[in-house]
């Protein structure tokens, strides 16, 4: 099948693929400028993007703030141009800064999940920027719609459909992970398109949906796009790229890791997520890992009672203590057997052959 282009409003991806935001640290301005200028739609991860930067220790959200700007002002040169996108959690603790910041940077699109987007509007304001709710059953796909409709006479510019097979923070409780089939899954799916074609036609204009959670290839994208969708996300692909932002020692995790290494775990704030069992999440397993110092990131994280920091684990993995650091995974981990560019795997995903490209 040859992949059309994904239609977003005004803005235009040569193909219908979205990079997934992975943070901490996974997909910075590098991963994400590559992935535009190779034809898809890059996706920088707010989720502590400032880790690095030589007051994070001090001030968290200042270098968080600092970080959002530079990163997309980097990815857009990167890419060309062309349009980048950012994922913010709204767990995140002053979420509407760093929306805002986003914005004033110049990002074309917000992607916005772990926990319900329901004043995203209200912080993008009349900005030119798409934004999009991250939802996992029609149930919260009709809520989102319906609470931007009432509020703001609005609504979104996009869905994006995460499903179980996803990796990171999931809108599943535990044991719906456990339980539900392929056929739930595609009917939740059939059923959350036509809420968007009714607030569609009620706002007169198209809302692409977008599916993401265990796609792997080409034959994935077309099943997806067989369904009814406009286009995927795809995260765990694109950490073994040359061009991830991760510790090269993060990606090998990847490479060697088999579908028996994946472990649903719980993050601190009660949801569950798909990571790579580790000596890490053995621990937590067995006991609570005491938080010394907080670094101030999820909203409604009380360092005295959660079992584990979550940002010192991701902080951890990303910089290559992969014992000692939580690594999400997507569901299809186990078939990632090499490390390419982003220009092959774009090019795979799209069902073409990747031109070889000479210093």
């Amino acid at each position: 099948m040859t992949l059309k282009p994904l239609q977003i409003g005004d803005l235009t991806v040569e193909y219908p693929i979205i990079q997934g935001g992975m943070g901490v640290g996974i997909s910075r301005s590098r991963l994400a400028g590559a992935v535009s200028a190779n034809g898809g739609l890059g996706i920088i991860s707010t989720a502590q993007i400032g880790y690095d930067e030589p007051d994070f220790d001090k001030n968290q959200e200042q270098a968080n703030l600092y970080a959002i700007h530079k990163h997309i002002a980097k990815a857009k040169e990167i890419a060309g141009g062309k349009p980048i996108g950012v994922n913010i959690m709204v767990a995140t603790k002053d979420y509407p800064a760093y929306v805002k910041a986003a914005v004033d940077a110049g990002a074309d699109v917000i992607i916005s999940g772990a926990g319900l987007p329901v004043h995203l509007p209200e912080y993008v304001g009349d900005a030119d920027c798409k934004i999009a709710p991250i939802v996992s059953s029609e149930k919260a796909a009709i809520l989102m719609l319906r609470n931007w409709d009432k509020k703001y006479s609005r609504t979104a510019d996009f869905l994006v459909i995460e499903g179980p097979q996803a990796g990171g923070h999931l809108g599943f409780k535990e044991e719906q992970l456990k339980k539900i089939t392929t056929k739930e899954y595609e009917d939740e799916i059939r059923k959350i398109i036509e809420v968007a074609k009714e607030y569609g036609e009620k706002y007169k204009k198209k809302i692409p949906v977008i599916i993401a959670g265990g796609i792997f290839d080409h034959e994935d994208i077309c099943h997806a796009l067989s369904l009814g969708a406009d286009g995927v996300q795809i995260a765990s692909r694109f950490v073994a790229t040359e061009e991830c932002d991760a510790d090269e020692r993060y990606k090998q995790a990847y490479i060697n890791a088999k579908k028996e290494d994946i472990e649903i775990v719980m993050s601190p704030v009660g949801m569950p997520g798909r990571a790579l069992k580790n000596t890490f999440v053995k621990l937590i397993e067995k006991k609570p890992l005491p938080v010394s110092r907080c670094f101030n990131c999820l909203e409604k994280c009380n360092p005295a009672k959660v079992p584990y920091c979550i940002t010192k684990a991701l902080i951890n993995a990303v910089r290559g203590d992969i014992e000692h650091g939580l690594i999400f995974v997507g569901a299809n981990v186990g078939r990632i057997t090499k490390i390419v560019s982003v220009h092959e795997l774009m090019a795979e995903l799209a069902g073409k052959q990747a031109v070889v490209r000479h210093a």
